[in-house]
């Protein structure tokens, strides 16, 4: 039975994307002119898209012979498509195609799969990072060339997402210049919020303007907010209480971002937190979760916590996806490959989680709770996601079944309170474009 839903649900998505994808409508929207894509080609519209969503790391010829492979189910990896045919042909599609796709799967995943909520909340972390670009003119036109610590100056990208902790599901992703902070960056994310989510912020991003953002869309909001930040703040800091209602004032700083947005320049009604750490100090959480009956004060340390997900997200992004490792010289494949990605990771995350569902039910009386290991589900879904869509809906069905117990085979124990020292050692190894590693 759980087996006969995990299908229905998954197969219902990939059915609902290969729709989109193949539409007349979403090809004419997002090629670069008219006359692209019209031609009988290897690398069509749908199958440029496929390539691009199945998490391309090594050398981009390699994985198109063993992309070919698969789909046409050779014994051996064949020359079918040339690395500098894949790179016109890449010229034509827009990247917008990746981000409406990602939008659209998130939406269904919404509406679909019953995602996990936090007190009735769709909880929601955002959070930066920076990334390395190729050392391509253009690209540091675009983005900027900043210098490192070491060596010469580097085509830098500030990345930023909203993204959904307890679903693992990236609701929206940019890369942008490295010069644009990271508060304006999340402003765009706040505009996708709507009544019932509430956003856990770092305490890099408090700000009145931000803060009045979120509450103007109908959402909450818990962050971590520096003791000296406000004047009420540092009062409450060094009055040693546990819990205060306060007005946050409007500041002079904000006021531009406020007309801007059209938001009303009025106080803020807020409740500072108390929590105590395990080595004596105190951190200051300001929320706009008022009630202190439905959401006594005992509950916030594990609520702002519950964002940590989104510092390991980065993690997989980098490490285990690679996302620093672009795969062409121009401006578009940078974005193309960031927003591929991405789709790429929230698919691995939706098709994972019936069988968490399932994975929460059998394991609920056992002494840990236990999840899919991601990083091996990446691994296991590379050149089967292309499969899902293009082979025929009957065998969707099967290896829908087969990914089904290929994660139930990876799973690893939850093992709370454990704590390991952040390391803060730079990076020796970076990606170059003319520099692949294989598969």
């Amino acid at each position: 039975m759980a087996g006969n839903l995990h299908g229905n649900l998954c197969v219902g998505l990939i059915e609902f994307l290969k729709e989109i994808i193949n539409s007349s409508n979403f090809i004419n929207k997002h090629r670069q002119s008219a006359g692209d894509f019209t031609r009988q080609r290897k690398l069509t519209f749908p199958i440029l898209l496929f390539f691009l969503i199945n998490m391309i790391k090594g050398s981009y010829q390699d994985e198109l012979d063993h992309f070919f492979k698969s789909i046409f189910s050779f014994d051996v990896a064949k020359r079918i498509v040339s690395k500098a045919a894949f790179a016109k042909a890449r010229m034509k599609l827009g990247y917008e195609a990746l981000v409406e796709l990602n939008s659209k799967m998130v939406s269904y995943f919404y509406r679909h799969f019953r995602p996990l909520q936090w007190n009735d909340f769709t909880l929601f972390a955002i959070d930066g990072t920076t990334v390395q670009l190729p050392r391509i003119e253009a690209i540091s036109e675009h983005f900027g060339a900043w210098n490192p610590s070491q060596g010469d100056e580097c085509p830098m990208a500030r990345v930023s997402q909203m993204f959904d902790v307890l679903n693992k599901i990236t609701i929206d992703a940019i890369i942008e210049s490295k010069s644009i902070g990271e508060r304006e960056l999340a402003a765009f994310h706040f505009l996708k919020l709507m009544p019932g989510d509430l956003v856990l912020l770092d305490r890099g991003y408090p700000a009145y303007w931000l803060f009045n953002l979120i509450l103007s869309q109908g959402a909450n909001f818990c962050a971590r907010v520096q003791s000296n930040s406000w004047k009420v703040v540092r009062q409450f800091y060094n009055s040693g209480r546990k819990e205060k209602i306060i007005f946050v004032p409007v500041t002079l700083s904000s006021v531009k971002h406020c007309e801007e947005m059209g938001l009303e320049l009025r106080p803020l009604k807020l409740r500072l937190i108390r929590v105590e750490l395990d080595n004596g100090e105190s951190e200051i959480l300001i929320t706009s979760l008022l009630d202190t009956e439905k959401y006594p004060h005992q509950q916030f340390e594990e609520l702002y916590h519950l964002r940590w997900p989104v510092e390991e997200d980065y993690k997989v992004m980098k490490q285990r996806m690679e996302i620093e490792n672009f795969t062409g010289k121009s401006v578009l494949s940078i974005y193309q490959d960031f927003h591929a990605k991405v789709f790429s990771k929230n698919l691995t995350s939706a098709l994972i989680h019936p069988t968490q569902s399932e994975i929460d039910r059998n394991t609920e009386n056992s002494c840990y709770s236990y999840k899919v290991n991601f990083t091996q589900a990446l691994s296991k879904v590379k050149d089967v996601i292309p499969l899902l869509f293009i082979r025929p809906l009957k065998f969707v069905y099967g290896l829908i079944s087969d990914i089904h117990t290929i994660f139930m085979q990876t799973i690893e124990p939850i093992r709370p309170g454990r704590k390991y020292p952040r390391n803060f050692n730079k990076r020796s190894d970076r990606f170059h474009y003319g520099y692949k590693p294989t598969r």
